[in-house]
Order: C-alpha cells, then structure tokens, then sequence
C-alpha cells in the first residue's frame, strides 16, 4: 500500500461560508468542506462553524495550516476584523488556532492568498506582475510586483475593492463611497436590483464589467501589471460577458503604451483557488518555491 501523499490543511474564511480542505505539494484540493459564516453578533457561533469545517475536511496527518481569511486583519492574523463578517471584529483568529490545533499556522488576507496560489497552480503561474481578485459577496485582491507579494505597512496590501469607481455612489461597509465592492460585490449587486446577483440582466453584468475595468485601469497604470485574473461566484457566475466588458474598460480607460497588452481573465484554479492559495501560504512557510516570494 503507498505511503499518504505529505498534506496541508488549508482554511478560507469569506462572508458567505468557511470552506477547510486537505492540499498536497502539488496543489491538488484532495478533499473540502464547507460551513455557512453564521451572521449574527457571536463570534464563537463563527469560531464553531470554522472547527466543524476542519473537521470534516480530514485533515489528518496534515504538516501546518494556511489561512486566508477576509479583511481587513492585523499583520499575521493576530486578529481580524472582516467588514462581511460582523460577529468578528479584533478577533483573536492567530491564537484561536495555534491553541486549538498542534501546528505551524500562517494567516493572510484571502485575497492575497489566492495570488500565491495563481501564482503557484493557476493564471499567474510564470507572470512576475499581476493582481489576483476576487467578485463575490465582497471584493479584494492580492498584489504580485516583480514576482513578490505585496503586504503593506500592516499586511493588508491589495484591498482593491477600496478603490472608489462611482465618486459619491453607493455607501460601502468601509464607511467609504462608491467603491467597488459597494458597486459590483454580489451584496451591493443584490441590493441594487433586488434579487441574488445571480438574477443580474444583462446591463447589471455589463454594468459591473465596466466599473471594475475602469477601476484596474488606474491601478494598472500604478503598477504596470501584466495580467488580472479574476474570480469569485459573481465573476466566474457573470462569465464571459463580465470579463468582454472589463477589458474594453480597461483599455479605453488605459492609454499608456505599457497597458497595451494587460489583459483580464478568470482565475486559472476556478472555484478551488481559495483553498488551493491558503494551502500555498503553508507550503511557503514550509519553505516549498511556490513561486511567489
């Protein structure tokens, strides 16, 4: 009988569910499970669905943890406070787990996390600039400049869902307005047309296409990127038509000759990246090349 492949156990934590799952040093998602992020004010009621999720992934004779986990936190995870999830704020997530399971842990922004893991398996494999984001029920992102991921002065680089699109527009859980994830997020998209974003017309597709689109044109030109590539149940549910009009955004909106070529796909990992991007934050801290510095 062969020996049990070395594994991982991976953790994403998002507004809408906390999914666990077992990744190999190959970045295959062996097995998963998933939780529904409970939305009420107890944080334990949160903590409860994130165990019950581990468990059922089983992750046993797994090597170290990686978590990504919505945004924004203290470097490291020593607490997080995620705008979707309101039971958790300055929650304590780095010592929850180190207390509750016997491993090395790493925490990122889930965001950042999925660039490691496109830049490890996915779209960004061989890209040295590039953005990977994410459309769904929030919208963040994580930076890849000349093959090393940015984290910012307290780790929360790449937040581009902050970046305001519609001056004066929607109110955003940032306090802020007219940001994207306040325009173009799967909550604020259910809000404006009364109905799951999965309902969305044509024109609400096209509509968040183009903001997000405007919206990486400016960073594009900030930071002289290659490559987007985008995920998220809203963008990957969206589709074609989503991504047809965010690169004729970001090219009517990007005129510098070193835009010419930056181009706006789907995630190469699909509906697997989070988890397989959270596996990649172990295995780099294992001292694998997963090809993100």
């Amino acid at each position: 009988m062969s020996a049990s492949p070395e594994t991982v156990l991976a953790v994403d934590i998002g507004g809408t569910k906390i999914a666990a799952g077992v990744v190999d040093a190959d970045g295959r998602l062996l097995r998963w499970a998933t939780e529904p992020t409970p939305t009420g004010p107890d944080p334990e009621a949160i903590w409860q669905a994130l165990t019950t999720a581990v468990t059922r992934a089983e992750p046993d004779g797994a090597q170290a943890i990686g978590i990504g986990s919505a945004g924004p936190m203290e470097r490291g995870g020593v607490t997080v406070s995620p705008l979707n999830i309101l039971g958790w704020q300055d929650f304590p997530l780095l010592q929850r787990v180190s207390e509750a399971y016997a491993l090395p842990v790493v925490i990122d922004v889930d965001a950042k996390a999925l660039a490691v893991g496109e830049g490890w398996r996915g779209a960004g494999a061989g890209v040295s600039n590039f953005i990977a984001m994410v459309v769904s029920t929030g919208v963040g992102g994580g930076v890849v400049v000349d093959g090393r991921l940015l984290h910012g002065a307290q780790g929360n680089a790449g937040h581009i869902g902050h970046v305001v699109v519609v001056p004066g527009g929607a109110l955003c859980g940032c306090q802020g307005r007219g940001c994207l994830e306040a325009e173009i997020s799967g909550t604020a998209i259910g809000r404006r047309i009364g109905a799951p974003a999965s309902q969305a017309s044509p024109q609400e597709v096209h509509r968040a296409g183009q903001l997000l689109g405007e919206g990486l044109a400016s960073v594009t030109n900030l930071l002289d990127l290659e490559l987007i590539a985008v995920g998220g149940s809203v963008a990957l549910g969206f589709g074609e038509p989503f991504f047809a009009a965010c690169n004729t955004a970001l090219h009517a909106s990007s005129r510098l000759g070193f835009t010419a070529n930056t181009r706006v796909v789907p995630v190469g990992l699909g509906p697997d990246g989070p988890l397989v991007g959270a596996g990649a934050l172990a295995w780099r801290m294992l001292g694998q090349d997963v090809g993100v510095a």
